[in-house]
């Protein structure tokens, strides 16, 4: 699978988010998008989830393009900023709202996914009682428990410790050797090295792949 940004420019009140970004993903990587607050990162991402569309170029995932042939892409997992979920509902009852919603898995699935981010699958507490890890985690758990094709992790290490970063490292190994393709960011550069294969550098709105070290 490619995801692929053609000539794509985002003009905001004048302002140019992303200026005529020209690049290729492809299934099977993880992709580690390194830059400053207010670079890009996240509107990438929210480019390539089809949550904002293009001033002018395209981005496409297969040939279909997102905004015309498709609103967004067909097999997401999403955590941009924030997780938001139902305060008054347990972890389990809001990941089960969400796979409701598609019914590609069942309940097994969602309490696996629950027990890999490091989170009780029967904890009785409600959400808005959870710290700001284990939202994150929940978060985490959120975007990964359909295993989809695209996974779109934005600061998933926020609020997280290092057991947290420990678990995730071997999600993300997973599901990229079953043939997803990952795009996250991490403010931390040591940490985007450890969990990326390919560093993707964003500045002043543009984006390139960063060389391999030799």
């Amino acid at each position: 699978m490619k995801l692929i940004f053609e000539d794509y420019t985002k003009i905001i009140k004048k302002n140019t988010i992303l200026d005529h970004i020209s690049i290729t993903f492809t299934s099977g990587v993880v992709y580690g998008l390194k830059g400053k607050n207010g670079s890009g990162k996240t509107m990438l991402m929210r480019a390539a989830c089809g949550l904002i569309y293009p001033t002018s170029g395209k981005v496409s995932i297969d040939g279909k393009v997102i905004g015309k042939d498709i609103s967004f892409p067909e097999s997401l997992g999403v955590l941009i900023e924030n997780p938001a979920f139902l305060p008054s509902d347990t972890g389990f009852q809001n990941l089960k709202n969400l796979a409701d919603l598609r019914g590609v898995i069942g309940d097994e699935e969602i309490r696996q996914a629950i027990e890999e981010v490091g989170l009780d699958p029967y904890d009785k507490r409600k959400y808005r009682k959870y710290s700001l890890g284990m939202k994150q985690r929940l978060g985490i758990a959120a975007a990964i428990m359909e295993h989809p094709d695209i996974i779109v992790l934005d600061e998933p290490t926020n609020a997280l410790d290092e057991s947290g970063i420990e678990l995730l490292q071997p999600i993300l190994k997973r599901e990229r050797d079953r043939g997803a393709l990952i795009l996250l960011s991490c403010h931390d550069t040591e940490d985007l090295n450890r969990l990326a294969d390919q560093i993707v550098i964003v500045k002043d709105g543009k984006a390139y792949m960063e060389q391999p070290k030799e």
